[in-house]
């Protein structure tokens, strides 16, 4: 991926102009405090002009509606305090002109609008697309005093220039370069994006060997074909220069494109890093918790020696004496005498209930904390197949397919929460066969696309996709594909040898209250692919 640079801003702002100029600031709006959309009008057309000023992602450019899709912007209920000011001065206000400061990454907006009193007054609105340092700014262009910055700059982050309100507003500092449009002499390719303006690193690499009156043209955006790399690798304003790449409509087509590519696989490798942390977490701690109640179950385990305590002091009420500390029996279940040791305070019968009571609290526990481990059992298994749909999932829709599962969204209505999307389907002779690739899918093919009578397989032991066979009588060979399937569709893909079980539909179970996906089954049969 390469970076917005300052020529790729002159040939956007050369396009566009004439929109700019005399164009209507109808709404504003501030997905998150990185991206700005400014609903623009002008010669009867609606546009949404984007600024997103991400350290790497730094652009602008008017989005279309499938670019506006894959950047998968939200907007808050609340604006940010920023949206809020930027609102207050600019909504219904219009643009006079733009301009881009000589060799600057910087496009300004000069708005003419009305202050409380009535007053007209001339602000700017300066985009600032310089990498770490990008920012937007509103400034009164009279007293050049700034009104408020997306981010505010303080003397421990630049000391060289500080941005924050009622401070002047003024340009970063100048760099030590020259204006190649002045330059003949010969050209040192290795150093050319630090010794001249309007030239970036990756640019440089792109002009290597181009003689110094083509690169006065490319400066000059003499024959602009913009165009991007097959690999989304490079973008550049001259298709001669990336002859693999596709040629765009325009120079905005070019950037909406290119960045909301990036924008997208940002969105997707967020999204999942961020659900797979969660998954492991919440796995992790369940873990955890079978570990420590197998400990427990294996403590109360020995309350059975409380019912044998409580029985042998009852067998031997004639041979001891009450308000004893101890009482020597012989254990008829294990042939061997022992020493059972007593309260004093007690009577043998009163030893004997209390033993009786410590039993039975045992016996109780055990059930529950059986329960309790049976229940953490299937969540483990629930969470392991959850695990395994994120290393599978490919685009952003797969994982806002799973997310419901792991983040309670209270403000979505519950329909809308669970909508279900169809499983991958393949053709198979007459059969049909269905592969979920997540819990929602696997449930709804258990639930919706099943009939009694179709083959159900799953990996035994391992997290997988349901794999379903639809069609009578399927022979031998359409069975084994379906095996192959579930394994080659499980966290067991690159196993050596997994076994898959399969069964009909009617002798699969949905246990109430069960996990998503989850199922017991019967009367199953296995497969083992090698």
């Amino acid at each position: 991926m390469i970076t917005f640079d300052a020529l790729t801003l002159k040939a956007f702002i050369k396009e566009n102009q004439d929109f700019f100029k005399g164009a209507r600031i109808q709404k504003i709006q501030q997905p998150t405090r990185r991206d700005f959309i400014f609903c623009l009008r002008n010669f009867g057309e609606n546009r949404k002009l984007y600024i997103n000023i991400n350290p790497s992602l730094h652009h602008i450019c008017f989005m279309s509606k499938n670019t506006e899709e894959k950047r998968r912007l939200k907007i808050p209920k609340q604006p940010p305090m920023f949206c809020m000011l930027l609102r207050k001065y600019l909504e219904n206000s219009v643009i006079k002109k733009i301009n881009q400061p000589e060799n600057e990454r910087i496009i300004e907006f000069y708005v003419e609008t009305y202050n409380e009193l009535g007053e007209q007054i001339y602000l700017c609105l300066a985009v600032e697309l310089m990498g770490k340092h990008s920012n937007v700014i509103l400034y009164n262009y009279d007293t050049n005093i700034i009104l408020g910055c997306a981010h505010n700059v303080g003397t421990e982050k630049s000391r060289e220039r500080e941005l924050a309100g009622t401070l002047p507003y003024s340009y970063p500092p100048k760099q030590n370069k020259f204006d190649i449009l002045k330059y003949n002499g010969e050209i040192n390719y290795e150093t050319l994006s630090n010794d001249f303006y309007m030239i970036s690193t990756a640019f440089a690499k792109l002009c290597r060997g181009k003689n110094i009156e083509t690169l006065h043209d490319y400066i000059n955006l003499k024959n602009i074909s913009p165009a991007i790399s097959g690999n989304y690798a490079y973008f550049s304003l001259f298709f001669e220069l990336i002859p693999d790449g596709e040629k765009q409509c325009n120079v905005n087509d070019m950037i909406d494109n290119y960045f909301s590519y990036y924008q997208e696989k940002d969105k997707y490798q967020t999204l999942k890093n961020h659900l797979q942390n969660l998954c492991r977490q919440r796995l992790k701690r369940t873990l955890n918790s079978i570990e420590k109640m197998s400990s427990q179950i294996l403590r109360e385990e020995n309350s059975e020696k409380y019912r044998l305590y409580g029985d042998l002091i009852m067998a031997n009420l004639w041979n001891g004496k009450d308000y004893s500390t101890t009482l020597d029996v012989y254990d008829y279940e294990n042939n061997e005498n022992i020493t059972i040791e007593l309260d004093e305070r007690s009577t043998l019968k009163e030893n004997a209930n209390k033993f009786y009571k410590l039993y039975n609290k045992g016996k109780v526990s055990r059930i529950k904390l059986s329960e309790q481990k049976e229940e953490l059992n299937g969540i483990k298994i629930w969470l392991e197949h959850i695990n395994y749909s994120l290393d599978m999932a490919q685009n952003y829709e797969a994982l806002e397919e799973i997310m419901p599962e792991l983040i309670e969204d209270k403000d979505t209505p519950s329909k809308q929460k669970y909508k279900a999307v169809e499983p991958q389907k393949i053709k198979f002779d007459d059969y049909t066969i269905f592969i979920g690739k997540n819990n929602r899918q696997n449930d709804y093919i258990i639930s919706k696309l099943a009939k009694d009578d179709d083959l159900w397989f799953h990996t035994k032991d391992c997290a997988g996709s349901h794999v379903l066979l639809k069609g009578e009588n399927p022979s031998e060979k359409i069975i084994l594909e379906c095996a192959k399937l579930a394994k080659l569709n499980s966290a067991g893909g690159h196993s050596s040898k997994i076994g898959v079980i399969y069964t009909k539909r009617k002798y699969l179970r949905k246990p109430p209250k069960a996990a998503l996906g989850y199922v017991t089954y019967k009367n199953e049969k296995e497969i083992i692919i090698d």
